[in-house]
């Protein structure tokens, strides 16, 4: 794996900071825009982080720490996946920051993640967080509009 190679995807959102923090931290919300993911967390600086769900019929158990946690600002955790075809050693961790930037009415999400095996991983990466970025903007923008 490799940390110099990067996912990074972003996306604007008509929601205050404060609507998308929630999101990104209300495990009945995670569920809606990441396929079903029951989340288990403190949410924590240093503390676990536990993703469980099915995927393509595949039950997964996902996990990670909080490496960073900034109120509507940074939210970065290390992440694993049982289903990755990867042992579970801290080498194969990536690490996955969120940061939340208000302009004016909106609000961007920026994704990166890093520790991806080549360019081609890095593509289904990015089109991957965009699907899940996309599910979130679309569960906000109907809450608040």
């Amino acid at each position: 794996m490799n940390r110099e190679l990067i996912a990074t995807t972003s996306i604007s959102i008509f929601a205050s900071p404060s609507e998308v923090w929630k999101a990104l931290i209300d495990p009945e919300i995670i569920k809606q825009y990441m396929y079903g993911t029951e989340t288990e967390t403190t949410w924590k600086l240093h503390d676990p982080i536990i993703f469980r769900g099915e995927w393509e019929g595949v039950p997964y158990v996902d996990k990670g720490v909080i490496l960073d946690i900034i109120p509507e600002r940074v939210l970065s955790y290390s992440y694993w996946s049982s289903i990755s075809g990867t042992d579970d050693f801290e080498d194969n961790y990536a690490h996955i920051t969120f940061h939340i930037s208000p302009y004016d009415d909106e609000t961007t999400v920026t994704v990166t993640q890093d520790n991806i095996e080549d360019e081609e991983k890095v593509i289904k990466t990015e089109e991957s967080w965009m699907a899940t970025l996309t599910q979130l903007k679309k569960i906000l923008e109907l809450k608040t509009h």
